[in-house]
This record gives C-alpha cells, sequence and structure tokens, in this order.
C-alpha cells in the first residue's frame, strides 16, 4: 500500500488518439469506437480531452483493437 502522496503507475496500456477537435455537438463518437471493441472482447479507459478524445487499451491487446476498429470502417494509423 502505497504512502500518502505516493504516485501509483500501472504499465501496459496503448492510446489511440481520436483525429480532432472534435465539436462538442458530435454525439455518439465513442459509442461507434468502443462498440466494436467491446464486441471483439477488448477492455476500454477512455480519457476525453477539450480537444479531442483518448481510448486506452492494454498493449496486449492493441493488434486486437486495432484489428476491430479497421474491420468496423475506422482509419487507424501509425501501427
Amino acid at each position: 500500500m502505497p504512502g500518502a502522496g505516493a504516485v501509483q503507475i500501472e504499465q501496459g496500456w496503448c492510446a489511440l488518439e481520436v483525429a480532432g477537435p472534435l465539436d462538442f455537438s458530435m454525439v455518439g463518437v465513442m459509442a461507434g469506437l468502443t462498440a466494436p471493441l467491446a464486441e471483439a472482447g477488448v477492455s476500454v479507459f477512455v480519457v476525453s480531452t477539450y480537444d479531442t478524445d483518448y481510448v486506452l487499451v492494454r498493449s496486449t491487446a492493441i493488434t486486437q483493437a486495432i484489428v476491430a476498429l479497421r474491420e468496423a470502417g475506422h482509419t487507424v494509423h501509425g501501427d
């Protein structure tokens, strides 16, 4: 158990950045990205910022995530 003020870091995550900026009126962007990942059995952690969103997946599942997103019609760069 870490002491007061200690930070724990969990290794082994990859971040997929959603091309942005995304307007706040855009509805369903995350649903469109996370649904094919859920169907493929890939767990995610989503981080939203002012300009864009990030989908984090375990590094052990990054290839599976990229395949699932491409099969759903999404473009994935930088793999």
